[in-house]
């Protein structure tokens, strides 16, 4: 199992920048992946980005060149730096952890609690 915890969420301005993050806890030596997800009232939850133990990356096109996803293996943290922010972005933002316990079965996904991100002026 693992535990996520994010922070880091609040209110913004238009073009302003937050930077999220996810601590996780448990079996953090078996995490493949970890994640951003948000979603928005009335909306299905959708993918932000993506970073791998090896350091791959891999962002929803909404948001390529304006967020940058990051992770310190030493602190079990992922982040999310989010800059030039959009009244389209405000959402619940989910950080996701994937784990694939055995070879031949699909991974499991794990999920924090979420935090608000809101863009107003």
């Amino acid at each position: 199992q693992v535990q996520l915890v994010e922070s880091g969420g609040g209110l913004v301005q238009p073009g302003g920048s937050l930077r999220l993050s996810c601590a996780a806890s448990g079996s953090v030596s078996r995490i493949n992946a970890m994640g951003w997800y948000r979603q928005a009232p009335g909306k299905e939850r959708e993918l932000v980005a993506t970073i791998t133990t090896g350091g791959e990356t891999n962002y929803a096109d909404f948001v390529k060149g304006r967020f940058t996803i990051s992770s310190d293996s030493a602190k079990n943290t992922a982040y999310l730096q989010m800059n030039s922010l959009k009244p389209e972005d405000p959402a619940v933002y989910y950080c996701n952890a994937r784990i694939q316990w055995l070879r031949d079965l699909p991974p499991n996904d794990y999920w924090g609690q979420g935090t608000q991100v809101t863009v107003s002026s």
